[in-house]
C-alpha cells in the first residue's frame, strides 16, 4: 500500500511488524519523494500554519528548534497520519494485550482523536524540527497527556552527507536485564516508525516490559529537517 501517490515504494508491513516486535523500530524506505521532502522542509520558514515554536536549549531538550503544526495540518501530513494509523493499530493493540494493559485503540484515527479531545487533549502534535551544526535532541518520550498511542513516525527530509553530517536517529531500550542503544540509518524520504515509550519482548519467564527513548545525535555540519507524526494530541 502506497502512502502517497508518488512515493517510491510500498512499505512491507509484514517486515515492519517483525522489526517492531524485535527492535521497537522499523524503517519505511522511500515513504516520501525528494520533492515532497523539499516542500515540507520549506514550510519551516513560513510564519503561518503553526501553533507554537520551541527553542530546545531553553527547556533543556538539547539544541535546535521545532514547530508544532496547527490544524488543519498540511494536506500531505493529514493523509499520511490517517493512512499510517490503521496500519499500526493492530500492532498497538497486540502490544497492549501482551503488556496486560486494558486500553484498546479504535481502528479509525478520527475516533481516537475524539477520545483525546474529550479528555482535553486538543492541540495537534505533528511537528517539524530543524537542526544546525552542533545541534542535537536529548533522549525523550513524546507523551503529552493521558491518552498515548504507543507508536509514532519520524520522516527525514534532508539527505545525509549532502545536506548535513552526523545527526543520526538514536533509540535506547532499557529493561531489568540491562540497556542497549540503536542508531537507525535513514536517507532523505525514509521514515522510521518506533515505540513511543514501551514495548513487550519475549523472555525466559514470559513477556518483559522494555522502556524506550529516542533522540538525535549531534549534527556535525549542515542543516537537518525532519517531520514527526504523533497520533495522539496534546493537553
Amino acid at each position: 500500500m502506497c502512502m502517497t501517490s508518488s512515493a517510491k515504494q510500498a512499505p512491507d508491513w509484514d517486515a515492519i511488524e517483525r522489526s517492531l516486535d524485535a527492535q521497537g523500530h522499523a524503517v519505511l524506505p522511500g515513504l516520501l519523494t525528494s520533492a515532497q521532502c523539499d516542500a515540507l522542509a520549506a514550510l519551516y520558514a513560513r510564519p503561518d500554519g503553526f501553533r507554537s515554536r520551541v527553542v530546545m536549549a531553553r527547556h533543556g531538550f538539547g539544541r535546535g528548534e521545532y514547530k508544532y503544526f496547527a490544524y488543519p495540518l498540511p494536506a500531505l501530513l493529514e493523509r499520511l497520519r490517517h493512512a499510517l494509523y490503521p496500519r499500526l493499530v493492530p500492532i498497538a493493540n497486540r502490544w497492549q494485550q501482551q503488556l496486560g494493559l486494558v486500553t484498546r485503540y479504535p481502528h479509525d484515527l478520527d475516533a481516537f482523536l475524539k477520545r483525546c479531545h474529550e479528555a482535553g487533549q486538543t492541540r495537534p502534535t505533528p511537528l517539524i524540527l530543524r537542526y544546525g551544526e552542533g545541534d542535537h535532541n536529548c533522549l525523550h518520550q513524546d507523551l503529552y497527556g493521558e491518552h498515548v498511542f504507543p507508536l509514532q513516525v519520524a520522516m527525514l527530509l534532508s539527505e545525509p552527507g549532502r545536506d548535513f553530517t552526523g545527526g543520526e536517529f538514536v533509540m535506547t531500550e532499557r529493561s531489568s536485564q540491562g540497556q542497549r542503544a540503536d542508531v537507525v540509518p535513514l536517507r532523505q524520504g525514509d521514515a522510521v516508525v518506533f515505540a513511543v515509550n514501551e514495548r513487550p519482548a519475549s523472555g525466559r519467564r514470559g513477556i518483559r516490559r522494555l522502556a524506550l527513548r529516542h533522540g538525535v545525535s549531534r549534527v556535525r555540519s549542515g542543516q537537518r529537517h525532519t517531520v514527526g507524526l504523533i497520533f495522539h494530541d496534546a493537553s
